[in-house]
């Protein structure tokens, strides 16, 4: 449950502090905005720190699952764009691909 914790918050950090940044850049919001998106954005780069998972590689490459996953939803329930079969798919494929990353039976 901790990895799957770990996976959600750095997710929303991930693309909630991009998405800071993208407002103040790209729709002019204040420049406390971009300032804010950024100091979220370090978080992200620390919490998978946190992870139990030895290998860095395989951690990140997970965690572009997740946040696949993510930014559909985020689109969906911040930006209003409603995700479509295809993204929906999509999604489902990266959450399986993650989940054979960090949890197949491996020898060592």
């Amino acid at each position: 449950m901790t990895a799957i914790g770990l996976f959600l918050a750095a997710g929303l950090a991930e693309i909630g502090g991009g998405y800071l940044v993208w407002l103040w850049l790209r729709e002019a919001k204040p420049v406390w905005y971009g300032v804010l998106g950024s100091i979220v954005l370090i978080g992200y780069g620390v919490l998978p720190t946190f992870q139990s998972f030895p290998s860095f590689g395989r951690v990140y490459a997970a965690y572009g699952g997740v946040f696949i996953v993510a930014a559909v939803l985020w689109g969906w329930l911040i930006d209003k764009k409603t995700p479509d079969l295809y993204d929906w798919i999509g999604a489902a494929i990266c959450i399986v691909g993650v989940s054979v990353m960090l949890w197949a039976p491996r020898s060592s």
